[in-house]
């Protein structure tokens, strides 16, 4: 993987999370967002990514920023995955037609394994990269790092 840089702008994108709701980068102008790909939903290290982000969601707001989950699961498997794990506040989206786009346009993509990486990718208010880490595939990212890097 050769993620996206520090400094460039981050590729618009629209997304859909499963419960009708279109999720478009540019429509948090003005908020940091952070941009947190998991390889595949139903697997223990994402659910324990996603529930992190679920649960500091009081700490990104008042750091005035968005937590959004992607995968290139399809979006009523994520759907089903925010209901089962209780998550109300954080959209977890779909990156699944065509497969993989946005992690492809932001680097974290894996061709050989026909999903993202892991990956946090934080963007400022105005859409420029301002952090960016990725993880071993196996590798639970430290929410207290992420949310140092906000």
């Amino acid at each position: 993987m050769n993620g996206i840089q520090v400094g460039v702008k981050a590729p618009d994108f629209t997304l859909s999370d499963g419960f009708g709701k279109e999720i478009k980068l540019s429509d948090y102008r003005g908020k940091q967002v952070l941009l947190s790909w998991h390889p595949l939903a139903w697997t223990s290290v994402c659910t324990d990514q996603m529930r992190a982000l679920e649960t500091h969601f009081d700490a990104f707001a008042e750091k005035n920023t968005v937590a959004i989950g992607l995968s290139v699961d399809p979006a009523p498997g994520k759907k089903a995955w925010a209901t089962v794990l209780a998550i109300e506040n954080t959209p977890l989206v779909s990156d699944f037609w065509p497969l993989g786009k946005v992690s492809q346009d932001y680097g974290v993509y894996m061709e050989h394994h026909g999903m993202s990486g892991r990956a946090n990718v934080l963007v400022d208010a105005e859409g420029t990269v301002k952090w960016v880490k990725v993880y071993p595939i196996g590798e639970l990212p430290d929410i207290d790092e992420v949310l140092s890097a906000l």
